[in-house]
């Protein structure tokens, strides 16, 4: 599990380094109008490579404070992200939608987000597992 765990994460890192790319060649923070926050933006990918590297260290050691470090990294991740999924959403399609993560392909937003929820599952249920090891 810990490994399907790892490739859940590494395709939402791909997913989410693809709207990152997006939202910075529309302009990202230099758009007159965005609902984005620039820390919720820089620390949203930065928390998620910093639980990535922490999870690897699991992986390589089968430590079980490693899986536990990493799930609370990805739980911060996950907030972060709803962040900025909610404020995505509040923005799509209206009048003042002029921010760069409007030109967010929905479909890279429901994917980066379905294996992020994913990557959630899959490294709780082997954090709970290696703990009653």
């Amino acid at each position: 599990m810990e490994y399907a765990a790892l490739g859940a994460w590494i395709i939402a890192a791909v997913a989410g380094g693809y709207l990152l790319v997006v939202w910075l060649v529309n302009g990202g923070r230099s758009t007159k109008v965005t609902r984005f926050p620039l820390l919720v933006v820089a620390g949203h990918p930065l928390s998620a490579v910093a639980g990535l590297a922490v999870w690897i260290a699991y992986v390589a050691t089968g430590e079980a404070a490693y899986a536990w470090t990493a799930f609370a990294a990805l739980f911060v991740v996950i907030i972060q992200g709803l962040l900025l999924f909610t404020r995505w959403l509040v923005g799509r399609g209206g009048r003042h939608a002029r921010g760069a993560e409007q030109a967010f392909p929905a479909a890279a937003v429901a994917v980066h987000g379905a294996v992020a929820v994913t990557t959630f599952v899959l490294v709780f249920l082997t954090a709970m597992e290696v703990t009653r090891r």
